[in-house]
């Protein structure tokens, strides 16, 4: 199943830094998104966009996650040619990942 369906996020920018947060809709599903939703798959995810790294932090508290991905916004929004300079409409992105929910 795609990951929208199971969590929702939100995404920022500084730079050329991407900032995404990843947030089950049901805390249960927090440890199956730990498993399946690593920093790899995430960087994985915007490798087309020139990432060259992800770091994820966990929130277990707050069960959810914070992306920080590196050169993903083509220069930032001062740089880029793109139309989404910022980084706001990324989170989709992430959300369209597929993760196997028994």
């Amino acid at each position: 199943m795609k990951l929208y369906d199971l969590a929702h996020s939100r995404a920022g920018d500084k730079g050329n830094r991407l900032n995404l947060s990843l947030i089950p809709y049901d805390p249960a599903h927090y440890a199956l998104l730990a498993a399946q939703v690593t920093a790899e798959r995430v960087l994985a995810l915007f490798a087309h966009r020139g990432a060259t790294g992800c770091v994820r932090h966990d929130l277990p508290l707050l069960h959810a996650f914070n992306f920080v991905v590196e050169d993903a916004l083509e220069g930032g929004v001062n740089g880029a040619l793109n139309l989404d300079g910022h980084g706001k409409t990324m989170s989709f992105r992430l959300l369209s990942l597929e993760v196997d929910c028994p």
